[in-house]
């Protein structure tokens, strides 16, 4: 019987969880490692007929994850655990040669910083190992590089301009909260924008651009421009690219509790020290907020993420958006989780699930849309992602 480790035991790994076991034929046992053995625990606890065992395991060390994977021997390491634990977890598999996949990119835990360099320098070692790590099987990073993949492959020549579009219409009737880890949100939405336009990486400021974008089954939504990861594989992977430009919903109200946040220091990254204790002002935010994983019983609403694509196809101009809707509920229904984890942990499963089954292929380190991207289309259709592809004006 195969085995499948997954490391991390947050919103995201509950998903990946119940959809892996819903597709036990291929991951088999499921072992679940986390810091907190609790989470672990509980996760199981909800699927009591499924073949799942738990583990303590401190990720940040490379030692006590080798010492894990050589007590299961997995088929595969699915990293849903913290950006900052990427190379820790990676240097293990390639200690072990274990494939390996992950959902998002390495974040230094000292600056405000994520970028794939590090990650890419381990290419070596994961051909030497004889194994491939998959990056980025989340939604975006990950679904989004796929319709890049799938777009070009079967509706372009040549792609010119890309618009990634992330819209999170759900509503949890918090004042304030965050969909994912608030340590990586909040960092990542109160960086400075960057986007990428012939050949240069372009700067602004913290929510600097807006739109309105009208997304389908959810409206006008305000979406600002932020720097998010997949564009910086996307730039070097999609030919004929002039522009590629990443957009995200917020709403006023979150915009600004963040706001007056960072202006008290709450977002700092910086330890100090308060009586005689030093603390870092965003760890302890994040101990104030509600735990992600903790929102899907009330979030109602859906998602809209998609890409908007413009090029040439046969000479001819052309404009295309695929896009993928989800309804907040009905990921809670089916997984007791909301759908931003929702529409994460899948993508996750079903990169897993090509590696296993050696449909997605390859030894080293690679991008999603590296990959040949109609399997993973297809399998989005059947495993609770179904996708539309429309053709607009130019």
């Amino acid at each position: 019987m195969k085995t499948t480790l997954i490391i991390g035991a947050g919103g995201v790994s509950r998903v990946v969880v119940y959809k892996c076991v819903q597709n036990a034929d291929v991951f088999g046992k499921i072992v679940l490692a986390s810091r907190t053995l609790k989470r672990c625990q509980d996760i199981k606890d909800e699927l009591p007929n499924a073949a799942i065992e738990v583990a303590s395991v401190d990720a940040d060390s490379v030692d006590e994850v080798i010492k894990l994977i050589n007590s299961c021997k997995p088929s595969i390491v699915i990293n849903v655990a913290l950006p900052y634990q990427d190379l820790a977890i990676m240097d293990a598999c390639i200690a072990t040669k274990t494939p390996y996949l992950d959902t998002a990119n390495y974040e230094h835990p000292d600056e405000a910083k994520f970028e794939y360099k590090l990650q890419w320098a381990r290419d070596e070692k994961f051909k030497e190992a004889g194994i491939m790590g998959l990056l980025g099987s989340g939604f975006d990073p990950g679904a989004t590089n796929v319709f890049c993949a799938y777009a070009q492959k079967h509706y372009f020549d040549e792609i010119h301009t890309i618009d990634i579009l992330d819209c999170n219409a759900g509503d949890h009737g918090y004042a304030f909260a965050t969909n994912f880890n608030p340590e990586i949100n909040l960092r990542e939405v109160s960086a400075n924008g960057r986007y990428w336009e012939n050949g240069k990486w372009i700067e602004t400021k913290p929510l600097e651009i807006m739109q309105v974008w009208d997304y389908p089954e959810v409206g006008p939504k305000d979406s600002y421009l932020l720097y998010h990861e997949e564009m910086e594989s996307l730039v070097q992977n999609i030919k004929g690219l002039k522009r590629i430009r990443f957009f995200m919903t917020f709403g006023q109200s979150y915009i600004k509790h963040m706001e007056v946040l960072q202006n008290v220091g709450m977002l700092g990254i910086e330890p100090i020290e308060h009586k005689g204790m030093m603390i870092t002002p965003i760890e302890f935010l994040k101990t104030l907020l509600p735990d992600p994983a903790s929102l899907g019983s009330r979030t109602k609403g859906k998602t809209n993420i998609g890409i908007l694509a413009e090029g040439i196809k046969d000479g001819k101009k052309r404009k295309i958006y695929i896009y993928q809707v989800k309804d907040h509920e009905e990921c809670f229904r089916e997984t007791n989780s909301q759908g931003v984890s929702y529409t994460t942990g899948v993508p996750a499963m079903i990169g897993a699930k090509l590696m296993l089954k050696g449909i997605w292929s390859g030894v080293g380190v690679f991008n999603m849309e590296q990959m040949n991207p109609d399997p993973f289309m297809e399998e989005m259709n059947t495993k609770g992602l179904p996708w539309q592809v429309k053709e607009l004006e130019v």
